[in-house]
């Protein structure tokens, strides 16, 4: 059981985080319907989405975005005019951790990549809570710190969710669904979602 001390505030993730991030991802992901596509054996998903998560925070995102969490949560956010796409070496690795269902992972990176806006924007890349602490604010407390950067920069943000009962959640930040598309390969649907700056007391909290 959680206990209730576990502080919601949000800090700067480094590296030296990433067995903790790595953790609280794997578990807030483990039911979420494109992990489950991506890792379908639920015997070895959390430990697999462990290393995923792991990797995609030290490789990539700590690399070219802003990371920040809180003791049972996390969140990768891409600036505009970084590199939101894994870098080959990344890929790699990623493809290593799938195994044969690599493939998938590739298309549905190219595939959400295509949805992304073009004009300069931040990027929720990644938002997960460890289920047990859920309801403490943790996802909220993240996801107003980082629309607190982009409305500082007069900037949208843009989200892909794979969950269409997160959706209310994103909706009450002041995210519209801006397209709904299935990944290629008989994958789940995804809803890209769009939320235009606003004045830094517009940010609601929850």
């Amino acid at each position: 059981m959680i206990s209730m001390s576990i502080t919601s505030i949000p800090k700067t993730a480094t590296v030296d985080d990433a067995a903790l991030v790595g953790r609280t991802l794997a578990r807030a992901f483990v039911d979420d319907p494109m992990m489950r596509w991506f890792f379908p054996d639920d015997s070895s998903r959390e430990a697999a989405l462990g290393r995923y998560f792991t990797t995609l925070f030290t490789r990539q995102y700590a690399r070219h975005g802003v990371c920040e969490r809180t003791d049972a949560a996390a969140a990768f956010w891409v600036p505009p005019q970084a590199q939101s796409v894994p870098d080959a070496e990344t890929v790699q690795e990623l493809q290593n951790i799938l195994g044969d269902r690599a493939p998938l992972f590739r298309d549905a990176v190219e595939a959400a990549a295509g949805h992304t806006p073009r004009e300069p924007h931040w990027y929720l890349a990644v938002i997960g809570a460890d289920p047990a602490a859920r309801g403490g604010g943790h996802g909220a407390a993240l996801l107003r710190s980082g629309l607190a950067r982009a409305d500082a920069a007069g900037l949208p943000a843009a989200l892909e969710s794979s969950t269409s009962a997160n959706l209310p959640f994103y909706e009450h930040f002041g995210f519209t669904v801006r397209e709904e598309f299935r990944l290629p390969g008989g994958g789940p649907v995804l809803w890209a979602m769009r939320r235009e700056p606003h004045s830094p007391a517009g940010v609601r909290g929850r």
